[in-house]
């Protein structure tokens, strides 16, 4: 019988709550605060057909989905648990949010599997606000941070939605977006329920709940030795050509950007130069579809600084892993910085020259035909 156990592991707010400073005060009520909750230019939209098959299944159905989904992950890496000196030994991001959570809270897991969750859960809340957080911290206005957490938290699972943890930090981050809105560049009042708060003060210090690059590439090394095990069994030489006619097509775009990082920096020279040149192949091709993604998201924005904003989000989001393989030095942050202060220096100006009144002020936009 799948249970569910009366208290959490891990949630994605609960954990941050030590390193805020005072109780909350009484919540903004949650549906009507929706309604006003501006959305981000950038969302995620599962097909209709993804979101079918997740109504259709049950929880029990969830916690052997995740059961199997870890097994696998732990054959294929050759280990017996997906913790390793109390860090993250696995890349769990093949299990959607509903698994996870299942994994950190049903009694069917134990507590390593359990624990290994919690930090994945950790790991996917400070990644989703890393790049608005970089952001603010560049503009100085926290409303999109706060937007971009709300929208997080309901695109969680229906177990999660359902718990007291997850309903006072998503009243929290609501409650912050209501002050945001007259005051943007003013972090809401200290609330220990607040995950935003709390994640703003834990992205002070060394991330500690990502896989280590090293276990990531065994990981792989692992994957791969198992790849061409396989492609032997079937009388077929392995090959990274998608083309191939009389070989076996060993496909890495399913790897993690972190696993195919380790492959490309090949620290501890596990990876063959063919490898870690198919793994480059694909890092490329994702990092050149964000940036493409980041100019074509700007060019409709009508917003001059979108592009640098856009740079500067995905920048952050990586790891510093993901930027030494594919390349992103210290310097196109930068730039990507200097841009945008010296775009909006520039629409200061004309907004403060063109016009003395507010009333027949036009704004850069104008100058722009839009």
């Amino acid at each position: 019988m799948v249970t569910v156990t009366a208290t959490t592991p891990y949630s994605a707010y609960r954990d941050y709550r030590a390193s805020t400073e005072q109780p909350a005060t009484a919540a903004t009520e949650r549906q009507e605060a929706e309604s006003t909750v501006d959305r981000p230019a950038t969302t995620i939209t599962l097909s209709a057909e993804a979101q079918a098959a997740l109504a259709e299944r049950d929880y029990a159905t969830i916690v052997k989905d995740a059961e199997s989904k870890l097994l696998t992950l732990l054959t294929e890496a050759r280990r017996s648990s997906p913790l390793q000196n109390g860090s993250l030994a696995l890349d769990l991001s093949s299990l959607d949010n509903r698994e996870l959570y299942s994994m950190a809270n049903d009694d069917t897991f134990n507590s390593e599997e359990k624990q290994a969750a919690g930090l994945e859960m950790e790991r996917r809340f400070r990644a989703a606000l890393a790049g608005p957080a970089a952001i603010a911290k560049v503009t100085g206005s926290y409303l999109a941070l706060y937007q971009t957490a709300a929208n997080y938290l309901s695109g969680l699972g229906t177990e999660e939605k359902s718990s007291a943890d997850w309903q006072a930090g998503r009243d929290a981050v609501l409650k912050g977006i209501e002050t945001l809105k007259l005051t943007p560049g003013t972090l809401p009042a200290p609330d220990t329920a607040d995950p935003v708060r709390a994640f703003l003060a834990l992205s002070e210090t060394p991330e500690t709940t990502t896989t280590p690059i090293a276990n990531l590439a065994s990981n792989a090394r692992a994957a791969l030795d198992q790849l061409y095990a396989q492609a032997d069994a079937n009388g077929k030489f392995p090959s990274f050509n998608r083309q191939t006619k009389i070989g076996q097509y060993i496909d890495v775009s399913t790897f993690s950007s972190r696993t195919l990082s380790s492959m490309v920096i090949n620290k501890d020279a596990l990876f063959t130069s063919e490898e870690a040149f198919a793994a480059k192949t694909v890092l490329t091709a994702r990092s050149g579809a964000t940036l493409s993604e980041s100019f074509s998201s700007a060019s409709t924005s009508g917003d001059p600084t979108a592009f640098s904003r856009n740079i500067i989000a995905a920048y952050s989001s990586l790891s510093a892993e993901e930027r030494l393989a594919v390349g992103w030095s210290d310097k196109l942050y930068q730039a990507a910085v200097q841009s945008y202060a010296s775009t909006t220096k520039i629409m200061n100006t004309l907004n403060q020259t063109a016009g003395s009144t507010a009333s027949d002020r036009p704004t850069v936009l104008s100058f722009l035909g839009r």
